[in-house]
């Protein structure tokens, strides 16, 4: 049962934006202070993130508890009892389709995907913050690794090229042998 008249929730509903909420604010501020740049909302990416890290392939949403569907099976339970409750389900239910969907979008182009709840942003930035540092740091590992791994496949494209000189050097002697006796 809706405690608000047609015209309040109206307003409220009016006044939910989808980009520069409080919670993308909070977290954005927090990392721009440890020094980190971002994209916002961009639109080139699946899903146009909240903030977007795109030096390391990392998207990061700030997802309203509501929307998204925080502890789905509870909140069914209390929208059963809520005005228009067939519009909530289905709507909560495509917004969380739509994120496993933009999920897996991101991850085939190589992206890692990070989701904080509002509440976690608001009240635990600074460990959404050492998230964010943590995953950069893989990412970092990753790309050092990816190099070794191609310096090493580059060392032995080298390597089998030397051979391959070697062994045309040693066919050349033989049959230089050859011809001479």
């Amino acid at each position: 049962m809706d405690n608000l008249t047609r015209e309040q929730r109206h307003k409220n509903m009016q006044r939910i934006r989808s980009r520069d909420t409080r919670i993308e604010v909070i977290l954005r501020k927090a990392l721009w202070a440890k020094g980190y740049r971002y994209s916002k909302n961009c639109s080139d990416i699946p899903g146009k993130p909240d903030i977007a890290l795109t030096k390391y392939k990392i998207a990061i949403f700030c997802d309203g508890e509501f929307f998204h569907g925080k502890d789905w099976e509870i909140l069914k339970q209390k929208l059963k009892k809520s005005n228009n409750a067939e519009y909530w389900f289905k709507k909560i239910s495509r917004n969380r389709e739509h994120d496993d969907e933009v999920n897996k979008k991101l991850f085939a182009e190589g992206w890692t995907v990070i989701r904080f709840w509002g509440k976690d942003i608001n009240n635990h930035t600074d460990e959404c913050v050492r998230t964010v540092e943590e995953t950069i740091f893989v990412e970092k590992m990753k790309e050092k690794q990816g190099v070794t791994e191609q310096l090493k496949a580059e060392n032995q494209m080298l390597w089998v090229g030397k051979m391959n000189n070697i062994i045309a050097c040693a066919e050349e002697i033989v049959v230089r042998e050859v011809v001479l006796a």
